[in-house]
């Protein structure tokens, strides 16, 4: 096990880590070593959400929360979210595809990349697509604005997911196929006859769109010809 750092070095303005035992550099970006004796071993990607803390709470009612004093109330980055500053190093990519500060969903697979436009999953809650091999459903939580991936391929069968009625606070999708209801942002089935399955949750991250394209250049765009 290693723990890590924060090294004060940025990589196209994306944090750069170090760990304690080593003393290797680490993207965030690329979740990989980039300098040091464990360069370019991957780290584990283990999904998470970026949600209210509302949503997350009807979602895991016993969880633990760390304890910052009450900390949470400003965000000294407000600023430059509506600003049109694209990091401190600028774009190194320029692509003219969205704005630099528009937000996406981006995902990998198989070293290919693809984003997701919030402006266009928030239009679409559930979006069933192609990409690198695999049959993917993208989903957008809009109370909340979180985003998930999923594979849509459950034991040997591919499903097709479309949009349901929120319950309880959660957005759902159902599929075609059996008719089953899913939360939208767990990828679990809650009712039909495949109660209690769960979709694999695919490896993605938000991220600015100068950010995303400077790290991913040959990246796909949804809603495009090539996506």
């Amino acid at each position: 096990m290693h723990t890590f750092g924060v090294s004060g070095k940025l990589i196209m303005n994306a944090v750069v880590m170090y760990d304690h035992q080593s003393n290797t550099l680490w993207s965030q970006f690329l979740s990989r070593g980039v300098k040091g004796p464990l360069a370019n071993q991957p780290l584990e990607i283990i999904p998470a959400l970026q949600t209210t803390w509302q949503q997350w709470l009807n979602l895991h009612p016993d969880t633990l929360v760390l304890d910052k004093r009450g900390r949470y109330q400003d965000d000294t980055y407000e600023g430059y979210y509506s600003g049109g500053a694209a990091g401190i190093l600028g774009e190194a990519n320029k692509d003219k595809r969205l704005p630099g500060k528009e937000l996406v969903m981006g995902m990998t697979v198989s070293g290919l990349a693809k984003a997701y436009p919030f402006s266009a999953i928030s239009e679409q809650s559930v979006i069933n697509d192609h990409f690198a091999g695999v049959e993917v459903v993208v989903t957008f939580e809009p109370i909340s604005e979180s985003g998930a991936a999923f594979e849509r391929r459950l034991d040997g069968r591919t499903l097709i997911f479309e949009p349901a009625e929120r319950r309880e606070g959660f957005t759902l999708m159902r599929d075609l196929e059996t008719g089953s209801l899913w939360q939208a942002l767990t990828g679990q089935a809650v009712e039909g006859p495949l109660f209690g399955q769960r979709l694999e949750r695919l490896p993605s991250h938000y991220s600015f769109w100068f950010a995303w394209s400077d790290f991913h250049p040959e990246t796909e765009l949804f809603g495009t010809a090539a996506g």
